[in-house]
């Protein structure tokens, strides 16, 4: 690999070990020093509550709020209409739509009955209580995060839905947040961000009431707080940086390939961006695009760095390779941009989201195809799936048994308690033929 490179550049053949491991690439004593602090403020919001959510919101936010206005009131929310154009509501909007005509059939499906020889089973899936969506803030809007995660939990029919985000350095919301917010029906919102907002929403202060699950992205510390309290409330599923990775052949215009990597790499000084091609010429055109382009772009210094340290392309003898690279990585979003790109993603198993074709980028999932674009990174895509309607929701199945029902299975109970050494679980059957 050329020292002065802006990615790092390897062969298949000569990769280096774990190469796919994004844990490798953190230092272990800063991992150890996030997990310490992120204890800390948890057990601060667990024993001081709203003090402690005052207290750490101006040490990290450098803002100093009243206990009144950890909560937004319906006035701000209303005054935030008056910020936003309607051009602004409008593509809200058709996120919304979209996203919600995507969701509502998969709830849907999960609804039906069947019966065999005098046995009824009917499942149905039903909302969960409550549910908190954390939407990172601060210096950075994501209304788009809004929409992902409050969307199909409306959509699942939660009955009380949360939202925390931090304020920016005046104390104030973004209007887009809270418009986004609104227009998806959020029943609260708080201005509490970082690793003391998951923690109030898991446990609860005097004003924030705890959740029954807590969904959302957020940085490290946000992350790691998720995880320490997810043996206490549900998460949606670990999160980490953001990661694009792109396989193309000789087909491909790099001057798109360098684009989409440089997208994605604004995401932040971590976000994963990678090419796989069995091109040689490709992969030296993107690697000459990219030389060109980063100069120049807006959010230069973020995507320089992403690139440098995070940022790759891999060289392969054949297509088999690619793919085997690919399903290994698990990446979070990945664009197949070659001749033959439908049997290739027929042979990607492991993927937040699979993007093909040459006109698929990445932010046509992030703003208006209507899938979401809260997915597993770090490699969580071989056990996670992108967030859904799903996750809203517990599935509850109904059983009914008619007398010949019983009776039909009565033998095979019998066979089975006695297995398991279980005698009065079969009694419990049998009492009810002892009459006969």
């Amino acid at each position: 690999m050329p020292k002065d490179s802006i990615v790092r550049i390897w062969k298949a053949t000569q990769l280096p070990p774990n190469w796919f491991n994004r844990a490798s690439q953190s230092n272990e004593k800063a991992a150890e020093d996030i997990e310490k602090t992120t204890k800390n403020i948890v057990n601060r919001v667990v024993s001081e509550g709203d003090k402690a959510l005052i207290e750490l919101t101006l040490k990290f936010d450098r803002v100093r709020l009243n206990p009144e206005e950890i909560v937004v009131h319906r006035p701000e929310i209303e005054k935030a209409y008056a910020s936003v154009s309607e051009e602004q509501i409008s593509a809200l909007k058709f996120m919304k739509k979209r996203l919600s005509r995507f969701e509502r059939p998969l709830l849907k499906q999960g609804r039906y009955k069947t019966q065999v020889k005098g046995i009824k089973i009917t499942s149905a899936n039903y909302p969960i209580e409550s549910v908190g969506c954390y939407v990172p803030g601060g210096l950075a809007v994501y209304p788009s995060t809004v929409i992902m995660t409050v969307g199909p939990a409306k959509v699942a029919g939660v009955p009380r839905i949360v939202v925390c985000t931090p304020p920016n350095d005046k104390g104030q919301i973004n209007p887009l947040i809270l418009v986004a917010a609104d227009l998806c029906g959020v029943d609260e919102i708080y201005r509490v961000g970082g690793a003391q907002a998951i923690a109030a929403m898991a446990f609860g202060t005097e004003t924030i009431k705890p959740v029954r699950k807590i969904v959302g992205p957020g940085n490290r510390y946000v992350t790691m707080a998720k995880t320490l309290i997810s043996k206490d409330v549900a998460i949606d599923m670990p999160a980490g940086p953001s990661e694009i990775l792109v396989l193309a052949d000789e087909s491909a215009n790099p001057i798109l390939i360098a684009r989409d990597l440089i997208s994605q790499a604004e995401h932040g000084r971590d976000s994963i961006v990678g090419l796989i091609t069995t091109s040689n010429r490709l992969a030296a055109a993107v690697l000459n695009c990219l030389e060109e382009m980063v100069p120049l772009v807006e959010r230069k210094e973020i995507v320089e760095i992403a690139l440098e340290k995070y940022g790759f392309i891999i060289k392969c003898r054949n297509t088999d390779e690619m793919i085997n690279l690919a399903n290994t990585f698990a990446p979070e979003h990945i664009e197949i941009v070659t001749i033959n790109y439908r049997k290739i993603a027929s042979k990607i198993t492991s993927a937040g989201l699979i993007l093909i074709g040459a006109n698929s980028p990445v932010p046509l999932s992030d703003y208006g195809a209507g899938t979401n674009h809260v997915l597993p990174t770090a490699g969580f895509a071989h056990v996670f799936s992108g967030l859904s309607v799903l996750d809203f929701t517990r599935r509850v199945n109904t059983v009914e048994s008619s007398r010949e029902g019983l009776q039909n299975l009565k033998n095979h109970v019998k066979v089975l308690t006695e297995v398991e050494n279980l005698p009065n679980h079969y009694k419990a059957v049998e009492a009810r033929f002892e009459n006969e």
